[in-house]
């Protein structure tokens, strides 16, 4: 590999694999949540029942739970960028069948059942994809730059996940306002294919590892090593439950179209707010990291995104409830770049695909999960008291931690 500046705020970058990785992250965060948005949106018009987008949340979880450590699994042990190549392919799949399904022919044959059914199995088939592509694309990521430059790679991965996560929900309501519902999840089948070919001008290709003890007790080695490291167990385990209480994503068509009563180009922007706060706030790490103080910096993190996620329970001013969202992402930016340098440095490399399964089970699941809890929550109490009880859950979560964890306010991880 070149040689890099170890102080230059770009260094990632400066490697040309890594600037692939990136893009594809990039596209293919903002295209998932292009469609995630727009069939929410379609069904929430269809049923006007905030249960209904919380089972897509549910539908996506399951599969990704049951297949996550088979997935990290394989990618300890095969090709990661094909099992990323194979897992879009999937993915395509599952967003033509979706498209077919709007299809006005096909919608009109099914009743209203029959058409949830279908949707739900398609995010279950993407969620077993996911399943897959998740810890083949964490565990790639270290392999694309040399150690020196793990945190500095976390800013930017997470950083183009970001503006992945802000494009792609503002882009959806005017995509759906202005192209149409179908023609937008045509869009969303070319970015997939884009993505794909992304994936393909990576020319790195880590050495694959033989694992030899039986698959049960290689994922058990995971779980152990997970459960041993108390700093890996914690910063996992604050993700989970700040996403699991205190996510509002999933509910924020009924914001959008019954509180703020703002339509689909409003729910493009409340969806793209957190993740603008948070881009701002990565590319602000770039330059001042905040992985020195790290263990400080992340429980006051967790305990600001649950605090700004009841301002914006309780708000029903648009512009606050944006910004109340702005600040839920800058304090959750602040924790997943911590967590993820965390995930970079600790776990040996033979077992970085295992790791990243289990952080994909007990994190990247409890984003669906989330939706799945706050749209039951939402049903038997009501949108804005399931919003307020998650941000109470949060900061009670970030005080027990808090008392468990005081030892691990000396780790420096730069």
């Amino acid at each position: 590999m070149k040689k890099v500046n170890s102080q230059d705020p770009y260094a990632s970058l400066r490697f040309s694999d890594f600037r692939f990785y990136v893009s594809n992250t990039f596209l293919f965060a903002a295209t998932i949540l292009i469609q995630e948005v727009i069939v929410g949106y379609e069904l929430y018009k269809m049923t006007h029942d905030p249960l209904a987008l919380g089972l897509i949340g549910l539908a996506e979880a399951i599969p990704f739970i049951i297949t996550s450590l088979l997935g990290g699994y394989i990618a300890d042990q095969k090709n990661k960028i094909s099992v990323m190549h194979i897992s879009i392919v999937v993915i395509i799949l599952g967003s033509v069948i979706l498209y077919t399904l709007f299809q006005p022919g096909i919608y009109n044959s099914l009743t209203e059942f029959q058409h949830l059914a279908a949707i739900y199995g398609v995010f279950g088939l993407i969620g077993f994809a996911k399943g897959f592509y998740s810890p083949a694309s964490s565990s790639l990521k270290p392999y694309l730059v040399p150690r020196q430059f793990y945190a500095n790679s976390s800013t930017w991965s997470g950083s183009f996940r970001q503006a992945g996560a802000i494009t792609g929900p503002a882009i959806a309501g005017f995509l759906y306002a202005f192209a149409g519902f179908q023609n937008t999840l045509l869009i969303v089948i070319v970015n997939f294919v884009v993505c794909w070919f992304l994936l393909g001008m990576i020319k790195t290709r880590p050495e694959i590892v033989k694992i030899t003890t039986p698959i049960i007790e290689s994922l058990k080695e995971g779980f152990r090593f997970v459960f041993r490291t108390r700093i890996v167990l914690y910063a996992i385990s604050l993700d989970l439950f700040s996403v699991l209480f205190g996510g509002v994503v999933a509910l924020l068509p009924v914001f959008a179209e019954d509180i703020l009563k703002v339509g689909p180009e409003g729910l493009g922007l409340l969806r793209a707010a957190p993740s603008t706060g948070a881009l701002l706030t990565m590319l602000g790490m770039a330059y001042f990291p905040a992985t020195h103080n790290a263990w400080r910096n992340m429980l006051i993190s967790v305990a600001g995104f649950g605090l700004f996620t009841i301002l914006f329970a309780i708000s029903t001013n648009f512009m606050l409830s944006c910004a109340a969202l702005f600040f839920t992402g800058v304090c959750d930016s602040v924790s997943v770049i911590i967590r993820q340098t965390i995930l970079q440095i600790y776990p040996p490399e033979e077992m970085r695909g295992r790791v990243a399964a289990v952080n994909g089970i007990f994190v990247s699941s409890s984003n669906e999960l989330g939706a799945f809890e706050s749209g039951v929550l939402a049903k038997a109490f009501g949108t804005v008291p399931s919003v307020m009880m998650g941000g109470v859950m949060t900061l009670a979560v970030v005080t027990w931690i808090y008392v468990k964890s005081k030892d691990l306010f000396s780790v420096r991880l730069s």
